[in-house]
């Protein structure tokens, strides 16, 4: 039973974790003198999550699942230019710095890729889970062009060059996307399948490593939070941001989906982020404060996957 609450309740209960787990360790004076190290260690922490879920999910691709289909083409023309729209607004367009915020919290929200867990809810309601996997590592890899282009040119910093910011970015963005893919496809076709065997026989873990990786992030953002001097009504305006970007994408998921009769795979694969990335991104790249948009986004999406998944059962 207890079992069952828990993998019911995955996200909501690592949500609740890493929240209570930022009070507990800032609150209490005694981890005052180790909480350096628990700050390094999350730092190291947090990528090698996403690096473990991204090699697991990618075991399981095969040649044959990666043929496109017409319905990506659109949803990656989507993704480049709602973000480049977005970037050029904060650029372009003086604003104040707490109005760029919710900016910035959008703008993570539209480029982020499709989340890693993503195949699974798109299976139980009856789509194409080899086609959202493809989706899935098309925009993976669209992210890890487009957010080294962008990012730099949103957050200049005096310090940084442009090139300089590119480099660094893609330094982290390369290994936990693109190396995750390429060591789950070398494993599978040259000379270790037994390693490749072993880890396609955990590979449902990838979503309990998701959830551990979500709980430190929202650790993260309840901190951002608690240390930010910003009003109230702007951090509920990047939430809203967050809201919208939510449901626009999902509506126009759906839609052109629909129109190569893959319908759930589309809303899915455009509406379910990888929110633990996106969050990471904004925390270490963008105003920390952005990523309260990514992190209400695994609200608004987690609402309305249990409403589809509820719907499903209805109607079953």
């Amino acid at each position: 039973m207890l079992l069952r609450l828990i993998k019911n309740w995955t996200l909501p209960l690592a949500m609740l974790a890493g929240t209570a787990g930022y009070f507990f360790f800032a609150k209490i004076p005694w981890f005052a003198p180790v909480k350096p190290c628990l700050n390094g260690l999350v730092a190291l922490l947090t990528p090698a999550l996403i690096f473990a879920q991204l090699l697991l999910t990618f075991c399981k691709v095969e040649a044959r699942d990666l043929k496109p289909k017409g319905w990506h083409g659109w949803l990656l023309l989507f993704q480049t230019v709602a973000c480049l729209v977005v970037a050029a607004l904060l650029v372009c367009c003086p604003m104040e710095e707490m109005y760029r915020e919710v900016f910035e919290g959008a703008m993570v929200c539209l480029i982020c890729p499709t989340a890693t867990a993503a195949a699974v809810i798109t299976g139980k309601l009856g789509g194409s889970a080899s086609s959202l996997t493809t989706y899935t590592l098309l925009s993976n890899l669209l992210a890890a062009v487009v957010v080294p282009l962008v990012f730099p040119w949103v957050e200049p910093h005096a310090d940084v060059t442009f090139f300089a910011a590119f480099l660094k970015i893609l330094s982290k963005v390369f290994p936990l996307l693109l190396l995750a893919f390429l060591h789950g496809l070398v494993s599978c076709w040259v000379f270790v399948k037994e390693m490749h065997r072993c880890l396609l026989e955990f590979h449902d873990a990838a979503f309990y490593l998701w959830a551990v990786a979500l709980a430190i992030v929202s650790g993260q953002t309840v901190r951002s939070l608690a240390n930010s001097d910003a009003p109230v009504f702007v951090e509920v305006l990047i939430a809203l941001a967050g809201l919208a970007a939510c449901c626009v994408q999902f509506y126009l998921g759906k839609r052109i989906g629909g129109h190569y009769n893959d319908r759930i795979s589309g809303g899915q694969a455009l509406g379910q982020k990888n929110t633990v990335l996106a969050i990471w991104m904004s925390y270490t790249y963008l105003n920390p404060l952005s990523s309260v948009g990514p992190g209400s986004y695994v609200l608004w999406q987690n609402i309305f996957n249990s409403y589809q998944l509820w719907r499903k059962r209805k109607s079953e």
